[in-house]
């Protein structure tokens, strides 16, 4: 990536592309194949949501490369398995050195897998409600906000619920990566409008 670059940058193959993902090979893909595509299932919505909260604080690149780890260790974000588990599924997961083990966050993914077989139309239909119609384009990274109205308000429904780590910043980083938003930047190879 070019140092400081805010725009679009062409990739290795030419193609232009937003700049955050040009550092490595991970993110290249992810930006590529993953980030900003529509998620319309429960389980990949379910998983979306884990790894952002489970990503609070650390590096993305971190969540990415443990994410095989996570998804065995989450019996693949399965809903109701998830919600079934206990205090030994607890203490396995807290034990897993291929995980981030954070006490508060393990806790936060089974409550939130709970919370989300009790919502009325769904985790995806719920998170979707919330798509904001005249989408922007933004241009530059700067114009990319890290939290928006509506990831407020679906941040407060999700907390009515009984969600937790799922504060307005983690909910809009969960609406970008499943497409509920789409902050490819203009001229993004992946932008899909």
């Amino acid at each position: 990536m070019t140092e400081g670059a805010r725009g679009v940058v062409a990739g290795p193959d030419g193609a232009l592309r937003c700049p955050w993902c040009l550092s490595t090979p991970d993110y290249l893909a992810y930006h590529d194949e993953e980030w900003g595509r529509p998620v319309r299932d429960d389980v990949g919505m379910f998983e979306r949501l884990c790894l952002e909260a489970f990503q609070s604080g650390l590096s993305w690149l971190t969540i990415l490369r443990k994410r095989p780890n996570f998804r065995a260790a989450f019996s693949g974000f399965d809903l109701a398995t998830v919600a079934a588990f206990g205090p030994d599924d607890v203490a396995r997961l807290l034990a897993d050195a291929g995980i981030v083990r954070n006490r508060a966050k393990i806790e936060a993914a089974i409550a939130n897998a709970r919370a989300a077989l009790d919502l009325p139309a769904g985790l995806a239909a719920t998170v979707w409600s919330y798509e904001v119609e005249g989408k922007r384009v933004p241009a530059t990274l700067d114009e990319v906000p890290s939290w928006t109205p509506a990831s407020k308000a679906l941040s407060g429904e999700l907390r009515r619920h009984g969600f937790r780590f799922t504060g307005p910043v983690t909910a809009y980083a969960m609406m970008q990566a499943c497409g509920v938003v789409d902050d490819h930047l203009a001229g993004c190879c992946a932008r899909r409008s």
